[in-house]
């Protein structure tokens, strides 16, 4: 079972970083060895799959989609970065975000399983992701975006961080009494 560790709680890159090379911020997230992914979680995630499901994207652009919506490791965020990725896919068919929700809930083990909280924000990322459906995040070439700064990668994207800031505080008031909502409370995004 795969635990968060102290340093990996607390990490939250935030979104008053736009000034910061991707390279940066990534080089200070603390990140698991791709090993630690159990098999059912790469088989739909991983996009080298045959059974991925849409928005799949590989261990190290997911951490970059982090980095991109200001989101730390919690299961919260987890859920919330899946979900946008998820739901920002212009190839996500409708099917796709409720049977990894299910997935997720019923099938997922340790660390990578959702609560009830953690399935109802994923929900609620994939929605806010289809109103912004645009480039997916697995088709963008991070590795090309290592040294520029993330406020030019963030607008490639489309990705506004006050209309993050906006879901943030909508994500506060619908579920207050998380870890990962009270530091989005605090300005941790």
């Amino acid at each position: 079972m795969l635990t968060l560790l102290a340093d990996q709680r607390r990490w939250s890159p935030g979104l008053d970083n736009a000034s910061s090379s991707l390279a940066s911020v990534y080089e200070d997230m603390p990140k698991d060895c791709a090993v630690a992914i159990p098999w059912y979680v790469r088989l739909l995630e991983n996009p080298k799959s045959p059974v991925a499901l849409a928005g799949a994207i590989d261990l190290f652009g997911h951490d970059c989609v982090h980095i991109l919506l200001g989101r730390g490791l919690l299961p919260q965020d987890e859920a919330f970065v899946i979900g946008f990725t998820m739901g920002r896919s212009p190839r996500c068919p409708g099917w796709h975000t409720p049977l990894f929700r299910w997935v997720a809930e019923h099938v997922y083990r340790g660390a990578f399983r959702f609560s009830r909280v953690d399935a109802e924000v994923f929900d609620f990322a994939a929605e806010a992701g289809r109103r912004q459906r645009r480039v997916s995040f697995g088709d963008v070439d991070f590795d090309a975006w290592l040294t520029r700064p993330l406020g030019e990668l963030r607008a490639a994207l489309g990705i506004d961080p006050s209309a993050l800031r906006e879901l943030y505080r909508q994500e506060v008031a619908r579920w207050p009494h998380t870890h990962a909502s009270a530091r989005l409370a605090l300005g941790g995004s």
